[in-house]
């Protein structure tokens, strides 16, 4: 299905204002306003319907892990007023048909190309203008390109010897089937247990004959407590929107949860115990976490949360090799961190049996299942691989990204991403991205940023138009500041201990540079707000005719 917007096959094809890459979140966001300035915009989309990461990641028991009160748009007061959430986290459907909604509400599906993929992009320094080649050979050109292609939506393969043998059916996590998977009398083994592995393994092994859990990494998981929303709760948080929404943007990690104000050293065991007893009721990603301000800096705090974590799975776990097995040993937090309905409660059922990868690798795939390095063979009908993504940076990888005097992004980035607030890269005018690394994204409720960035961008080119400008870039100097600042802030927490997607230590070859920002969405939106309000320092302005440095005003 493609949209009413034309291409063209011509070198430079249609000229726009502004093409936007991807129709998730940020890319409807983006569009609505682009519309609002009167810009020409287009939306090109990979997909064949809107919804970006809710459109792929479509796996039994995929839901959001922010409440769904707090995971979703804010800019019109109408829509928050009209859609009526059903459930405290939200379900894959039911997200998706929000953003499907939101399409249709805004009338923005008729600037939207589905069905095409941005396979290059070069920027003319001559023309101020970038040119788009689509994967169908189609060309168009604009002034400013949004990258919209979120922070987990570049899969990572499986890459096992003998897949191809395999006479089974796979599946990935991440490129999920829009048809419905029978698992009835089927043998099934997932191999991942991180958010998306762990939703699956709940949804499956009440319906598969067997279930085999392939684990590399045992994985902390905090209850969702997930239920149905009273009428009386939605009527609440619409009355009050606008303060609970001020709240999510100047907190840390963009949700209405009270901000903790002392140290675990500060009270007793007995007081820390009943903390966390409170948190894990309550439930949520931040069961946990949210409780002492120490709890990603300091050693010991982290180390007594952990010692809860464990002890509740060993509750709910009867095996007590099996509870050890599950048990992970990293700092809580330095990992994504899942929530779940009923994860541990899985492995007490007699249909699922879990094996430690990490002491019996996978040796390769065969016709009838799984062999592992020991010999034994895991005869399995399907395969479920919830391997993850090439986070952040992996979906920018994927295009051909050409700036000034033709530097790629990949030899810009060939050690780690360098962004100027996450926004821009020095070297790649007019090019912006949407929460990408070096900013809060996917530490965060990623529907606060999505707007926050989204919104700076628009404000932007506003800016730009109002001052006879075409061309900002961010400058060399602020993008080597921000980068250290960046580190540094990471260098202060327990984050570089572990070795987790944030740091790109699941993809070989990819550099180990932590790439979200850990200041909090709160302390970003403040380095935002004063870059904007000195002329928005940092970057380079340009005039048809000349430049304008603002990187340091």
């Amino acid at each position: 299905m493609v949209g009413s917007v034309e291409t063209t096959g011509g070198p430079g094809g249609r000229r726009f204002d502004l093409v936007i890459v991807g129709a998730g979140f940020a890319g409807l966001y983006m569009l609505y306003r682009a519309r609002q300035q009167g810009l020409d915009a287009v939306v090109i989309e990979r997909g064949s319907e809107v919804g970006g990461t809710w459109y792929w990641n479509r796996y039994p028991g995929a839901r959001c892990d922010i409440e769904s009160v707090d995971y979703c748009y804010s800019f019109s007061p109408e829509l928050v007023q009209e859609w009526d959430w059903t459930e405290r986290y939200a379900a894959q459907p039911e997200i998706l048909a929000y953003l499907q909604h939101v399409a249709d509400r805004f009338d923005l599906r008729d600037d939207i190309v589905f069905e095409r993929t941005l396979v290059r992009a070069d920027w003319g320094e001559a023309e101020r203008s970038w040119t788009l080649r689509l994967d169908d050979g189609s060309h168009l050109s604009c002034t400013h390109v949004v990258m919209a292609t979120g922070n987990l939506s570049a899969v990572k393969p499986p890459s096992f010897d003998g897949l191809d043998d395999f006479a089974g059916e796979w599946f990935h996590t991440g490129m999920w089937p829009h048809h419905a998977v029978d698992w009835t009398d089927k043998t099934v083994a997932v191999i991942g247990t991180g958010s998306s592995g762990i939703q699956v393994i709940t949804q499956v092994a009440p319906l598969a004959r067997h279930l085999t859990v392939l684990q590399r990494t045992p994985n902390y998981s905090m209850p969702a407590h997930n239920r149905p929303l009273l009428a009386g709760e939605l009527a609440e948080v619409r009355a009050t929107f606008g303060e609970r929404r001020r709240v999510c943007q100047l907190s840390d990690a963009g949700t209405p949860l009270p901000p903790p104000t002392r140290s675990a050293h500060e009270v007793t065991e007995d007081e820390r115990r009943a903390r966390y007893e409170e948190g894990w009721q309550r439930g949520g990603i931040s069961a946990l976490s949210g409780g002492y301000t120490d709890f990603f800096t300091e050693e010991q705090s982290n180390l007594w949360a952990q010692e809860f974590a464990r002890d509740k799975i060993r509750e709910i776990v009867t095996d007590p090799d099996v509870a050890d097995r599950l048990s992970p040993r990293h700092h809580i937090g330095t990992k994504r961190t899942a929530t779940d309905t009923g994860y541990f409660e899985m492995y007490n059922r007699a249909n699922v049996d879990l094996v430690d990868v990490r002491d019996d690798p996978i040796s390769h795939i065969e016709a009838s299942g799984i062999r592992l390095e020991s010999g034994r063979l895991v005869e399995v009908d399907v395969i479920v691989f919830a391997i993850g993504f090439d986070a952040m940076t992996g979906a920018l990888a994927d295009i051909d990204i050409r700036g000034t005097d033709g530097l790629t992004l990949e030899t810009a980035w060939a050690d780690g991403p360098r962004t100027y607030l996450g926004l821009q890269t020095a070297g790649f005018p007019n090019l912006f991205m949407i929460t990408g690394p070096q900013s809060p994204g996917v530490l965060s409720n990623m529907v606060i940023s999505i707007e926050q960035h989204v919104d700076f961008v628009a404000d932007c080119l506003a800016y730009l138009r109002e001052h006879d400008l075409d061309r900002i870039e961010a400058s060399e100097e602020a993008q080597d500041g921000w980068v250290v600042h960046t580190r540094e802030l990471a260098e202060g927490t327990l984050y570089l201990q572990a070795r987790s997607w944030y740091l790109g230590a699941n993809i070989p070859g990819k550099p180990r540079v932590f790439m979200p920002y850990v200041g909090g969405c709160g302390r970003y939106r403040t380095e935002c707000e004063t870059v904007v309000d000195n002329s928005y320092r940092g970057f380079v302005l340009g005039t048809p005719t000349d430049a304008e440095d603002h990187s340091d005003g």
